[in-house]
């Protein structure tokens, strides 16, 4: 399947506002990408890339005073099967995992370890290992926390949103990721387009979404405490210790957000209203010049 990706989001800055955006496809996506992940600023500005520690790919922008828009509208080839489940994927000890994840087996900003810790083993030390922990601890996880844009809170940790019992994705994605890493799983916190593809009506207001990967004998694999259901079409943006190491824009001044939308739809017929809108930034992309349009990796 084909499935159309992307956002609008409109800034007001009363002054110029250094900005490092995460708002790329991932990399390990690209090749599923039809014509491009275009970045599209207005007004133009000049645009910088690197990629941070974690593989993803950044943009760097100094956002005028005033009134600052910014949009990506793109399709990517999907293979439209669901996140797989791997019931027979077993824990590695310690010892035996790679050096590269061990990172994700600390602590982190919003993932407590150390407040978790006797927590996390009451709960799941007696219980199965490898897939059968992580997907009881998906399923607390779910059961614990009562989501609700009306929560949502972006300095909540996770032993605030144990606590708290609300939340956001991010919040049951937070929680899942710190309780792994108190059962000694690796775990990395994700953040990208995941739509409502083979869901049942009513759908929520799209946004962004967060889940999670856990390292299981010897591969990453997909989990996502906050749906707890194997879901279709998540494209990646970047991944991180938590969502910190991923924001989608990290702002470095005053501002204020005025608008923001997000789409994540399987391409079935037109959608007028994204066409309008991929017009827009394609028109917009013709009168940059400059290496105002960056491409993403």
């Amino acid at each position: 399947m084909q499935i159309r990706v992307g956002f609008e989001m409109a800034y007001d800055c009363p002054q110029p506002t250094p900005m490092i955006l995460h708002l790329n496809v991932h990399f390990s996506r690209v090749q599923d990408l039809v014509g491009g992940d275009n970045l599209t600023i207005d007004p133009p500005v000049p645009i910088a890339g690197y990629h941070d520690t974690f593989g993803n790919w950044c943009t760097r922008i100094v956002a005028p005073k005033g009134r600052t828009r910014i949009c990506a509208d793109a399709m990517v080839n999907d293979t439209g099967a669901p996140d797989a489940i791997v019931p027979e994927a077993r824990q590695l000890p310690v010892p035996e995992l790679p050096h590269e994840t061990l990172l994700f087996l600390l602590g982190s900003r919003y993932c407590e370890t150390d407040r978790l810790s006797d927590t996390a083993w009451s709960l799941f030390g007696s219980g199965p290992t490898g897939w059968g922990r992580v997907q009881a601890i998906c399923d607390y996880v779910h059961r614990h926390i009562a989501f609700g844009y009306e929560h949502a809170r972006n300095t909540r940790t996770a032993f605030e949103a144990w606590h708290d019992r609300t939340g956001v994705c991010r919040d049951y994605a937070h929680l899942a990721v710190a309780f792994c890493r108190c059962m000694n799983i690796p775990a990395r916190y994700c953040t990208g387009y995941l739509g409502d593809i083979g869901v049942p009506p009513p759908h929520g207001t799209m946004d962004f979404a967060a889940w999670f990967e856990v390292f299981l004998d010897g591969e990453w694999h997909t989990f996502d405490a906050r749906n707890n259901e194997p879901r279709i079409g998540r494209v990646l943006i970047a991944r991180g210790r938590d969502a910190s190491d991923v924001a989608i824009s990290n702002t470095f001044g005053p501002n204020t957000l005025e608008s923001f939308r997000v789409w994540t739809d399987e391409v079935t017929a037109a959608r007028p209203d994204l066409a309008r809108l991929s017009a827009q930034c394609t028109a917009t992309n013709r009168g940059q010049a400059g290496g105002v349009v960056h491409n993403g990796p």
